[in-house]
């Protein structure tokens, strides 16, 4: 299994006709979940250096979008990817409801302030997306509001690429049936408790609506620089095992180079 397999299954290139029902939500790759687990922990070991001479090089960024409904394992993919990587340049951000003041501001304004910068790697635990996910099932905002952010989306994320931040967008895609298993679990399982919100409930009701504002939401702005990869995630170790691979050949692709100062042993006495 390579890398350039997986982009070829899983990234949209052609927006125009996707249909989220293709997509599968269990991979065909990997026969048993420890050779996906084994090749999770190779591509994190092969990430670290990479991820350090990004931030020894300081000039460009790498932005990791983590998007997909309660229970598709934003946490466990961002461990997949960065576990053996050291927190000097890593950064995570977790996208809750907007505070009062977050409100007052235009809707990506909360977003571009913690946007990766130079020598950075940011993964988005959720993300601006939200806004054209819960905000338009819930109808938190006017339909035509709603309609003029898959385009300001696109110039946002544009404007980040053209300065130097590579954009890589994973929805995690799972089934209702496995995501009704993994609520089961917060409630049975001690360590998975804290995780359980009455109000996941509420989105699950509403999934036919929610898989139809994912598959617009990829028709509209699954772009040449900021393309979406739809990762099937009902397998949580197939599915770190897939987005680790992908951030890796990017990295990889990346090529990222420690600088030279210029310094020489013997131009100093030690």
């Amino acid at each position: 299994m390579t890398a350039e397999q997986f982009i070829k299954d899983y990234r949209i290139d052609n927006p125009d006709s996707f249909k989220l029902s293709d997509m599968p939500t269990r991979p065909e790759y990997y026969a048993r979940g420890k050779h996906a687990r084994a090749a999770s922990d190779d591509n994190a070991s092969a990430i670290a250096p990479l991820a350090h001479k990004l931030y020894g090089e300081a000039n460009r960024s790498v932005l990791i979008v983590l998007q997909g409904m309660d229970t598709s394992g934003k946490d466990g993919t961002t461990a997949a990817i960065l576990k053996r990587t050291p927190p000097l340049n890593v950064n995570v951000a977790a996208f809750k409801a907007p505070s009062k003041k977050e409100l007052s501001h235009d809707y990506l304004w909360r977003i571009h302030n913690v946007c990766p910068g130079k020598g950075e790697i940011t993964v988005f635990n959720r993300s601006h997306y939200e806004d054209v996910l819960v905000v338009k099932v819930r109808n938190f905002a006017p339909a035509d509001q709603v309609e003029q952010r898959y385009e300001q989306i696109n110039n946002f994320e544009k404007h980040l690429s053209e300065n130097g931040t590579t954009i890589l967008k994973f929805m995690l895609h799972i089934s209702n049936e496995v995501q009704g298993t993994r609520l089961k679990e917060r409630l049975i399982e001690p360590h998975k408790l804290w995780k359980f919100n009455p109000g996941d409930l509420e989105d699950r009701k509403l999934w036919p609506q929610f898989m139809e504002a994912y598959e617009t939401m990829v028709q509209r702005t699954s772009t040449s620089w900021a393309p979406w990869h739809i990762i099937p995630s009902d397998s949580r170790s197939r599915r770190g095992a897939i987005i680790s691979s992908i951030v890796r050949k990017t990295l990889e692709d990346m090529n990222p180079q420690y600088p030279d100062p210029g310094f020489k042993l013997e131009d100093f006495e030690i």
